[in-house]
């Protein structure tokens, strides 16, 4: 039989492991709690949706679209950059609406990347962050988010001193999926000295950018003075505006890239259906305490989870950002691997949590909660572990 060449680079999904297994035990009758999947649960506020369901009925947006977006979508980002970030965006040359942000990140390294080149990706990853370059038939070279000598840029720097060719793209995304890691906007300056300095393009994903906690602010990278020379930056609407199956993202900043997306996305789409970006505009332009209560919700959601944990011994600090809680697992388990612990809490707890290694080896060591159950299921999910957590076991190694 004949080979796919670029499906054959693809490795089968670890994060599936956990999944069918949860499918086999819902098909059973099981009531299982998932925490694993980042599925936005949240209902999109009601003035989004009526203003969709008024779109949809004129004709006029039954038509193809654009594919970067229509005019004033791409007014409405620019103007969201200016109010959150005072950062300045041509609407024209410097963003582009797309398909999702997973969508855009795909598109844009197969626009900007081929044979060849080479990506540096952090590890443990969201994992289109790099199988987005090896759709793109090009190469990864990962650097440890979670452990080694100074922080992810000085092992960054280090890695550029041993590999050939010289790398082509850093892709990024703070804060982090799925280590919640957040950083200042000094790292953003060091980020784009040093880009500067290596002639490398940084691409970094802003999915969180609206869910942050006790006071903290993710910045932008395009708020450092030159960022746009070699940085673009995601976004997307699926978290604080609660719309993840509308699929409405952005690619802002740098114009070369931008421009390339905008080429390629020419050729392979017409851009999400009118109404939804009518909808998703009056979303941007309409009142921001929609995203403020949602961010309330994943905070309260936050606390429940990891006080409820540490108070029956699995202890594990609160996320300033995302929508999820990166825990080591616990220390009599920890023999076990991430794949055989979240298969036992599924099975023997009915929890559904996603296991560190299914994003990248340095990932093993932990797990992640998402928060897309509300407080009272989170207080039944601890529950379902306590059983687990409390009785003598003995665990073999992986």
């Amino acid at each position: 039989m004949e080979e796919f060449p670029r499906i054959k680079r693809l490795p089968p999904y670890v994060l599936a492991v956990v999944t069918d297994l949860k499918a086999k035990m819902r098909k059973d009758g099981e009531d299982i709690i998932d925490l694993g999947m980042g599925n936005p649960d949240l209902p999109t506020p009601k003035h989004i949706v009526d203003k969709l369901i008024e779109a949809s009925r004129n004709p006029r947006n039954h038509r193809y679209s654009a594919s970067r977006g229509i005019p004033k979508l791409r007014l409405a980002i620019c103007n969201y950059y200016k109010r959150k970030f005072n950062v300045e965006l041509d609407p024209d040359t410097e963003a582009i609406a797309t398909i999702g942000a997973k969508e855009g990140l795909s598109h844009l390294v197969l626009a900007v990347m081929g044979p060849g080149d080479i990506a540096l990706v952090p590890n443990p990853t969201y994992p289109i962050h790099s199988y987005s370059v090896v759709i793109a038939n090009a190469d990864v070279r990962s650097i440890s988010l979670t452990s080694g000598e100074g922080d992810f840029l000085d092992r960054t720097r280090r890695a550029m001193k041993t590999i050939w060719p010289k790398p082509k793209v850093l892709i990024l995304s703070f804060p982090h999926n799925p280590t919640t890691e957040v950083v200042d906007l000094e790292f953003f300056r060091r980020i784009v000295e040093f880009a500067k300095e290596n002639e490398l393009l940084v691409i970094h994903d802003l999915a969180y950018a609206d869910l942050v906690f006790d006071g903290y602010k993710a910045p932008s990278i395009l708020q450092v003075p030159g960022a746009k020379d070699v940085a673009v930056e995601l976004y997307s609407m699926s978290k604080g505006y609660s719309m993840p199956g509308w699929r409405v993202g952005f690619v802002v900043g740098n114009k070369r890239m931008v421009g390339a997306l905008g080429r390629i996305k020419s050729y392979l789409d017409y851009g999400m259906f009118q109404a939804i970006q009518v909808a998703a505009t009056v979303a941007l332009n309409g009142p921001y305490r929609v995203v403020e209560e949602a961010v309330d919700i994943y905070r309260r959601r936050r606390d429940c989870l990891v006080d409820g944990f540490s108070r029956i011994g699995w202890k594990f600090p609160k996320p300033q950002g995302t929508m999820f809680v990166w825990a080591p697992l616990p220390e009599p388990f920890r023999a076990m691997g991430s794949i055989e612990f979240s298969k036992m809490l599924l099975t023997r707890g009915k929890v559904a949590v996603s296991p560190g290694v299914g994003f990248g080896e340095h990932g093993e060591g932990f797990v992640r909660f998402a928060l897309v159950e509300n407080e009272h299921r989170i207080r039944q999910a601890i529950r379902g572990a306590k059983t687990i957590l409390q009785a003598p076991v003995k665990v073999k190694a992986k």
